[in-house]
């Protein structure tokens, strides 16, 4: 598992398996994002393996499927309610990019825009591609 936090509340991952997520709430997470699609992936590690094992570890699961290109306001919307529940978040994809994008684009007008693409640039991931879409939620809501 390639855990990278983004804060102290939310780290994002590269896809985990069912067998990983009771290490994960041991290690004091509470919420399970999967930002994966089934269509990515067999059925041992499909949204309804991956529910299963967090409800059976106590975590809370959010199933908000990200397909690559496909950014909605809704989806924004899911992130940012289901990362905003109590106890520290993991959120997962593919290689754990999607997950931070939208970590970011939750983070529009709440923090410097230089500071969200720097944490994700630390974390080791290249949000350039998303800065016009970052700017313009941020001026949104500033």
């Amino acid at each position: 598992m390639d855990l990278r936090q983004l804060s102290p509340s939310i780290a994002v991952s590269a896809q985990i398996r069912p067998d990983e997520v009771a290490e994960l709430a041991a290690a004091g997470f509470r919420i399970l994002i999967n930002n994966r699609p089934d269509q990515e992936v067999d059925a041992e590690t499909d949204h309804d393996a991956m529910e299963k094992a967090a409800l059976e570890a106590g975590m809370s699961y959010h199933y908000l499927p990200f397909h690559p290109g496909q950014i909605t306001p809704q989806l924004i919307t899911d992130f940012t309610e289901a990362a905003g529940g109590r106890g520290p978040v993991v959120a997962y994809c593919r290689s754990g990019h999607r997950s931070t994008v939208l970590w970011a684009l939750s983070q529009a007008g709440k923090r410097p825009e230089a500071e969200i693409l720097q944490i994700a640039a630390d974390a080791g991931y290249d949000l350039s591609p998303v800065q016009p879409l970052l700017a313009s939620l941020a001026s949104r809501k500033g």
